[in-house]
């Protein structure tokens, strides 16, 4: 299987931001290195989740999960909350996890399967 690392900074309020992008991702390499997990992509952006619709490399990112055939694709992130903080697009990571078109999530201290 292969992992999406996606990292994702809020654009709003700063002084609340606890790890930069560049922390996010090399923590989630440590991570993925000492799980032993691939990492085929990786997807940085620095946008607001609290409105769907609003992350263009996050749409990306669901639209190759969504079409995908034949590759199994799990998603390392260093917090859930950088996937989704609104309920559309927490509802579309849920059903595609549950669909199995995301066969894991890996946070840094928790896992998510189908």
């Amino acid at each position: 299987m292969k992992y999406i690392l996606y990292a994702r900074k809020s654009s709003e309020d700063k002084s609340k931001q606890i790890l930069s992008l560049e922390s996010q991702v090399n923590e989630m390499k440590k991570l993925a290195s000492s799980l032993g997990l691939d990492i085929a992509l990786t997807y940085t952006e620095s946008k607001s989740a609290k409105l769907p619709n609003n992350r263009p490399l996050f749409l990306e990112m669901v639209k190759l999960l969504e079409t995908n055939g034949s590759e199994d694709y799990g998603i390392i992130c260093w917090k859930i909350d950088r996937l989704s903080r609104n309920p559309i697009d927490s509802g579309k990571i849920q059903w595609l996890l549950q669909q199995g078109k995301i066969k894991a999530i890996q946070t840094s201290d928790r896992q998510y399967l189908p």
